[in-house]
């Protein structure tokens, strides 16, 4: 998993909000847009998640699975990008809904998320 993490002084934190802002996405499932992204990782691979990810870490992924909602839960994930204009089936967002795990979908590449995202975070104010 490619993950955008840099040193505390130089990254901005970023809410769900702020990254449905920049993505362009739609909000497939969230109770809570407040929620903080401590660090963003793209992957289709969940092996990746598991091993790479930190709490908190939002996923942007173009898998669309059940297990993908549950990895997330497993990793404590802040919450879940479908990316290339992939639609979750309803039963992936009742999932999703009753794990608590939010869900954005965008139309843009993984790479482009990734990167808008990468901007963002290393912003310096």
């Amino acid at each position: 998993m490619t993950s955008a993490t840099t040193s505390p002084a130089n990254r901005k934190s970023l809410s769900l909000a702020d990254v449905r802002d920049l993505l362009g996405a739609d909000v497939l499932h969230c109770d809570d847009l407040s929620v903080r992204v401590a660090a963003v990782g793209a992957a289709d691979l969940l092996s990746d998640v598991l091993m790479t990810s930190k709490p908190g870490t939002l996923l942007l992924t173009g898998l669309v699975s059940a297990q993908v909602i549950r990895t997330a839960v497993i990793a404590d994930l802040s919450g879940v990008v479908f990316v290339r204009g992939k639609n979750p089936g309803a039963d992936i967002l009742a999932l999703a809904k009753e794990s608590k795990i939010p869900v954005l979908g965008t139309t843009l590449k993984m790479f482009d998320a990734a990167g808008r995202l990468y901007v963002a975070i290393t912003e310096c104010r």
